[in-house]
């Protein structure tokens, strides 16, 4: 460990010991809060000379164990009296509170109160003083002010040190204060005076602690910095917004002056997750969080991360509660002099200039959304397109995005901005429109025309305008502009489509693949030149009023650069300016639109997941079933036509190639595989898929709305009982079935009641488990169909009472909040672009249970990282390990020892944390709560004995805003995985142990030293570069530059090869990664909803098969591969990855169910159709595990069959070409290995499709 002094605002990395350099004495007063701490420090100059000695410290100077001994030793053991102010609770500073108890039994005085208003028992109770005395002091450290501070000083003395000072009781002061550089007790006059008339009123709101410690040096610059962006500053000193009367007078003056918008530098949130304020504040204006950072200005410069875990907590997530809009740090702690008296360093906050002018520039906008008429706003709107090819424009994740663009500009033509009077009659036609001009495919770059550019001229000045550091990266990288294939006839052409003023832009390619070393060796690529000149163009020469992001999601917000809290290096600040950004997003991704509310201040609109409904069964599927059913009646009759029946179903189970995807032995035992032919049939027709996609603003209707309402209704919500209980299992009791349809084993026969109402509703036999669990689902499709039109008599018999209460919750709650979901969304865009406020909601999947995050149309929030993994995620993470552990062994005949595993930040945030409570409950490690709060702050090590098997070693491959979001996760389980490593346990029980032991002694042998040694040794989490995000794999499939399995391989390890944890953020580590993988026996990634599926998202492949081809390429070995079904929570499944494949094409991908459900979506419906194909192939390359037969169903499905064929050439004859190239590329690789007749049907398809263009 290294000896470090700690400096103001730094901080301290785990490994490291902080020495305070102080000396003893006799009063000890620890503070968590900065200006409280300055305060105590002015004080201390005017104590008379004989006053006791004293120590001010700040506990979270000396935050791990080593640095809290070192300064009980030197300091603390000698005091008399210790006071600690601490906020946050004892979470925050436990092991610190631990040795103050001891000191306390020991004789020490002890007084610990709350560092805020809210009284803390848990945290007082601990204090040995009288609570009257103790109360007292904590009143003179809330109300402030210099006399309370020498009051307080005195008050001490006299009552634990022996002195006799005069004091007097905790003054009063005012909770909230106008502030003003030249008045001691400013008044809005006074800076009415200083106003020009014409400009808005910004209010900025800061802690009323620096106004009594006198650091308000901040406030003053950044009130000059609003002055100078037009805008009139209003500073005002709060307590809390917490108190109702703070905030009443706050709103008061907001309403005397009419302010515009609102600066908040105040940390936390206003509301609760459990009780968010739909309004915050009266006014309806845009409320902005200006960051005051807890760090210095060199550690956040010197930092890939930028922000640290507090600040992210206290500056960004907390306050994303309150719906506001993440700017960027304004200033930074720093050393304002030394305090020799209490030896220790007065803190102040130093202004950042040059970010003070992006958040005022940033506010002045927002102000200006409001202020300018509709007619004359210039609002573009951005469709994301990758891979960027022309059959892929407008990605968003279940958004059919070019129907939502056009239901926007629709509304925003209603609602008087500057748009031609007819507009595109739908949104195949505006793609259509877009294809028109140029757009990202290089392929046909040359012959279309350009309708709008910026001039090189013109692109030279704003390029000389970025920081030196970002010119150089794009010149070493793309070299001059003229090179870039963007640019025609010396000027940058600019894709996109004017409509009037406004404007539909396609956004610009992320780079060109030049060559194939970047996407193997360059994650964190700069964007090119074009890349520049779009958001140049936008912003500079078409004056963008403000940008709409349409869709989950595009690849701004994704740019190199810190993960939070942005410098003006950083490429999406560098890029989209002080711009306001409205993102219409799926309320299921809290992640990635976090990414993009953190990176690019964006606003998101939340909006609903696709419409959800059952699979059912189709085709071959049924002709098995009905087969299957017709075997199981002639057994009973006639055992001969049973035998021909047995073969028959066999015949066809082999012809449809089911067997492969049961893995039937050729001389398999009817007994056996009926049964289990059955499970899947049922299993393939409960799956629940979607049943097209959202369009903006449009809740679904009819049949959709029916399905729709079931799926969110079929698992049970909140505390699962009463009205939340699941609806199929009140309907199962109400019935008197005697079992469980959401658990039950499907193909087991039934013998339950049959009543006759569930008869009837479904003529086929009645057999089997899943045959109940199917009528079940279709009389509760039909009760909720019902139940909405008007009255059910059924609903009062006895018995029914339960259901009663669910349907209610239905006709009160759920169906009002989805019906409202569509004008909703469509409502937050217009306040948004209106410069109004979006109210913040929930987010997460609704059919997980969550109907808290419906109605849709809210500026979404995610999670206190603080309360990471939930008790609930550690219920689900638990079981699922169990059931991992139990597979694998089954699957193995031997216990799980190594394992690699895929954590995501969106899925954590949706979940609470399952996978990381997954990876400990393998370790044998379990969280540890806060007494009386859901805290994590600490974990407990499971006995060998209790856990009965061998702990797992885990390796983690974490998503880049896993590692921007979640560093305290990656802390606590580094923690975990140290000190089970540290344990004395048998090798054969602590794999984890043996591995660093051995490789620890390997790392000294070859010269290393002891340190670093163990360091890399208990490396087991790694992700990609810091400021780069990705799995690095897409680039390489999308731009065909790999031969082989390997290669894919090796992007993966070069993308994912850096190490994080307590002492590493992001050390290269690729060998070490290697290394890692190169031992995994088993390979798994979790899944926690069923909104999507795995073949919706490259991301699946990219992590999971990047991770398997990296495992089996270097082990050399066939590794086993599982997927984590955690979708209903309180049934979580395992089943390995290849079974899970099988499912989603069976259910989804072939189903013509779903294909029916995309045809009503035009170009975006067939763009669905080529993503699924696109992934099929690239779980191929890197898993290997896609069967010819399964390329087979897709290619009769989308190419061979004349309906789906001619839509898809009618829609979006681009992916009609994409899907086909793609298929025969399979052949070509030799994935797609006996092609047969399938060869030359699709090289004639790829000819006739050449022919039409």
């Amino acid at each position: 460990m290294h000896l470090l002094r700690t400096q103001p605002g730094g901080f301290v990395s785990d490994d490291n010991i902080a020495d305070l350099g102080q000396t003893p004495a006799e009063l000890v007063i620890l503070c968590s809060g900065d200006s409280s701490l300055a305060l105590l420090a002015e004080a201390a100059q005017q104590l008379p000379d004989d006053y006791p000695s004293l120590r001010l410290a700040n506990p979270m100077q000396v935050q791990n164990h080593a640095s809290v001994d070192l300064y009980v030793d030197e300091v603390l053991r000698h005091a008399k009296v210790i006071l600690i102010s601490l906020h946050g609770g004892i979470g925050y500073w436990r092991y610190g509170i631990e040795r103050l108890v001891e000191l306390a039994e020991r004789g020490v005085q002890l007084i610990l109160v709350p560092g805020d208003d809210r009284p803390d028992p848990e945290l007082s109770a601990l204090s040995t003083v009288g609570a009257e005395e103790r109360d007292r002091l904590w009143q003179f450290l809330r109300q402030g002010g210099l006399g309370n501070a020498l009051d307080f000083y005195r008050c001490l003395a006299s009552g634990y040190l022996g002195r006799d000072y005069a004091w007097e009781a905790p003054h009063t002061l005012p909770r909230t204060a106008i502030y003003h550089p030249r008045h001691a007790n400013a008044r809005l006059t006074d800076w009415q005076a200083d106003w020009n008339a014409d400009w808005p009123v910004a209010a900025v709101l800061f802690y009323r602690s620096h106004l009594q410690a006198a650091n308000t040096g901040f406030i003053d610059v950044f009130c000059q910095r609003l002055q100078a962006a037009g805008l009139n500053p209003l500073p005002m000193a709060v307590a809390s917004l917490k108190e109702p009367g703070c905030l009443t007078v706050v709103e008061d003056w907001l309403d005397e002056v009419g302010a515009a918008v609102i600066l908040n530098t105040t940390g936390f949130a206003q509301s609760s997750p459990e009780a968010p304020h739909l309004r915050p504040f009266r006014r309806n204006i845009p409320v902005i969080q200006a960051i005051c950072a807890q760090d210095n200005q060199p550690g956040w410069e010197a930092s890939e991360q930028g922000l640290g875990p507090r600040d992210l907590a206290m500056h960004i997530a907390l306050p994303e509660l309150d719906g506001r809009i993440i700017s960027r740090p304004i200033s930074f702690k720093d050393l304002a002099w030394r305090s020799e008296r209490s030896q220790s360093d007065v803190v102040c906050y130093r202004a950042a200039p040059e970010r003070m002018d992006f958040v005022a520039e940033l506010a002045r906008r927002w102000v200006e959304l409001a202020r300018v008429p509709n007619a004359d706003k210039r609002i573009a709107l951005i469709l994301a397109n990758y891979p960027t090819r022309d059959g892929r424009i407008g990605n968003g994740v279940g958004l059919d995005t070019p129907a939502a663009a056009l239901n926007i500009l629709r509304a925003l033509q209603a609602e008087g901005y500057p748009l031609p009077d007819t507009l595109p009659d739908s949104g195949t036609a505006l793609i259509h429109d877009l294809l028109g001009g140029v757009t990202n495919d290089l392929d046909s770059l040359d012959l279309r025309p350009c309708h709008q550019s910026l001039g090189l001229d013109d692109y030279e000045v704003l390029f000389q305008r970025l920081p030196e550091a970002n010119r150089q990266a794009v010149l070493e990288r793309w070299g001059p502009p003229q090179n870039d294939p963007m640019c025609r006839d010396g000027r940058m052409m600019i894709a996109g489509l004017r409509l009037g003023l406004t404007f539909v832009g396609i956004q610009p390619a992320r780079g060109y693949q030049v060559d194939a070393s970047a996407v193997y060796h360059d994650p964190d690529l700069v964007p090119p030149h074009a890349y520049l000149a779009f958001y140049f163009w936008l912003r500079h020469t078409y004056g963008a009023h403000g940008v709409i992001h349409v869709g989950k999601h595009g690849n701004l917000e994704w740019l190199p650069g810190k993960g939070v809290g942005l410098s003006e290096n950083c490429w999406p600040d560098a890029l989209l300016g002080p711009l306001p950004n409205i993102y219409p997003f799926i309320v299921n991704d809290p992640g990635e639109g976090a990414q993009a509310k953190r990176r690019t201040q964006a606003v998101i609109i939340d909006h609903l997941m696709p419409p959800l409904t059952r699979a059912e069964t189709y085709g071959p599927l049924r002709n098995l079933e009905l087969l299957a059913d017709e075997y199981y009646e002639a057994q009973l009759l006639d055992p001969r036509r049973a035998l021909a029946l047995q073969k028959d179903i066999l015949a066809l189970v082999r012809e449809t190639r089911i067997d492969q995807e049961l893995e039937l032995e050729s001389d398999a035992d009817a007994a056996v595989w009926l049964p289990r032919l059955d499970t899947y049939l049922c299993d393939l027709k409960e799956s629940q898929i979607r049943d097209g996609l959202h369009i903006f603003g449009e809740s679904p209707a009819g049949r959709l709305r029916i399905d729709t309402l079931l799926a969110l209704l079929r698992i049970p919500r909140g505390d699962g009982r009463g009205p939340q209980s699941s609806v199929l299992r009140v309907l199962a009791k109400a019935f008197d079935l005697g079992f469980d349809p959401l658990d039950c084993a499907l193909a087991e026969p039934w013998t339950g009641r049959r009543p006759e109402v569930l008869q009837k509703i479904d003529a086929q036999l009645w057999r089997t488990a899943g045959d109940t669990r199917e009528r079940l689902e279709l009389y509760a499709a039909r009760l909720i169909e019902q139940a909405l039109e008007g009255p059910l008599e059924q609903l009062e018999e006895p018995g029914w009472e339960d259901v009663k209460a669910v349907i209610e919750s239905l006709r009160i709650v759920v169906a009002p909040r989805l019906d409202a979901c569509g004008p909703a969304e469509m409502r937050g865009l217009l306040d948004a672009l209106g410069g109004r406020f979006v109210p913040a909601g929930p987010s997460g999947a609704p059919s997980r249970g969550r109907l808290d995050v419906l109605p849709t149309g809210r500026n979404f929030f995610s999670v206190d990282v603080r309360n990471l993994p939930t008790t609930t995620a550690w219920r689900i993470g638990f079981q699922s390990a169990n059931l991992i552990l139990e597979r694998h062994l089954q699957d193995h005949g031997d216990h799980l020892r190594q394992l690699g595993l895929s954590v995501w930040g969106t899925a954590t945030m949706r979940t609470g944390g399952d996978d990381i409570a997954q990876a400990m409950a393998l370790m044998g490690v379990r969280p540890v709560w806060a007494t009386g709060s859901q805290r994590v702050d600490d974990f407990e090590i499971l006995p060998i004995s209790l856990l009965d098997r061998p702990r797992v070693d885990v390796t983690l491959r974490v998503s880049g805003f896993f590692r921007d979001a979640f560093a305290n996760l990656i802390r606590l389980f580094d923690a975990a995985v140290q000190a089970v490593a540290a344990l004395d346990e048998p090798d054969a029980m602590n794999p984890l142990a043996a591995k660093v032991r051995s490789e620890r002694e390997a790392l000294l042998a070859s010269g290393l030293d002891a340190e670093a040694a163990a360091k890399q040794a208990g490396w087991r989490i790694f992700g990609a570069k810091p400021g780069a995000y990705g799995a690095g794999v897409q680039g390489a499939i999308d731009g065909r530059l790999w031969q082989s399995r390997e290669d894919l391989a090796e992007v993966y390890l070069n993308w994912g090869g850096y190490a994080y944890g307590g002492a590493d953020e992001g050390t290269a580590a690729r060998e070490q990664f290697a290394q890692r993988l190169s031992q995994v026996q088993a390979v798994l990634q979790n899944q926690d909803n069923r909104e999507h599926d795995l073949l919706d998202s490259n991301d699946y492949y990219q992590f999971q098969g990047g991770m398997l081809a990296a495992v089996e390429t270097l082990s050399g070995d066939k590794a086993a591969s599982y997927h984590g079904d955690h979708s209903q929570p309180d049934l979580p499944k395992i089943r390995t990855l290849k079974e899970e494949l099988n499912r989603v094409i069976r259910s989804r991908a072939a189903n013509p169910k779903w294909i029916e459900g995309v045809k009503r979506h035009g170009y975006k419906g067939a763009f669905e159709m080529a993503a699924t194909v696109d992934n099929l192939f690239a779980f191929d390359a890197t898993t290997a595990l896609i069967d010819d037969h399964q390329y087979a169903l897709l290619a009769d499905a989308y190419l061979l069959d004349p309906d789906t064929r001619a839509f898809v050439q009618q829609h979006n004859p681009d992916a009609l070409r994409d899907m086909t190239e793609r298929m025969l590329e399979a052949q070509q690789r030799g994935m797609w290995q006996e092609p047969g007749a399938y060869r030359e049907a699709l090289e004639n398809l790829l000819l006739d499709i050449e022919e039409d263009s």
